[in-house]
């Protein structure tokens, strides 16, 4: 299994956001796409930021009111940690816990292409470990007990 397979699993269109809008229209697309985080690009190719409800919720505590209408470019985190559609989704899951980030953009030769999330990374491992337990029983089920030499 492959990132990509975890993209094409999601069936969900990858999306950017400019980074000269508001954070109003940040939560408002957010909320419109029920997801936590978003990638800032100013041509929807390039990855130049990203930016998460934890990012909106700590600068809410910081600007108050004045916050909506912010420029993401003002909060957005410019180091941004990706990956790529043939990685290992437990090698993402890896970064993803080392890095303390819950969002990683998939990057193809430095064109976005998607995102994923530890729930996206976790839901399929599950599966994949939920599918090779199954096939254990079933072999563990119908296999004859051989007496071993010894």
């Amino acid at each position: 299994m492959k990132v990509s397979d975890v993209l094409a699993a999601k069936s969900a269109v990858a999306f950017s956001i400019p980074p000269d809008r508001s954070v109003q229209a940040l939560c408002a697309l957010l909320k419109e796409r029920r997801v936590g985080a978003a990638v800032v690009s100013k041509d929807g190719i390039s990855i130049d930021g990203i930016i998460t409800e934890r990012d909106i919720a700590f600068a809410l505590a910081t600007h108050g009111a004045a916050l909506a209408s912010m420029p993401i470019s003002n909060l957005m985190t410019k180091e941004v940690i990706t990956c790529a559609p043939g990685d290992e989704p437990g090698r993402v899951a890896s970064t993803m816990l080392s890095r303390s980030v819950r969002h990683i953009p998939v990057s193809d030769n430095g064109r976005f292409v998607g995102m994923v999330s530890i729930r996206d990374v976790l839901k399929e491992r599950v599966a994949e470990l939920q599918e090779q337990t199954a096939q254990l029983r079933g072999l563990a089920m119908n296999q004859e007990t051989v007496p071993q030499d010894r």
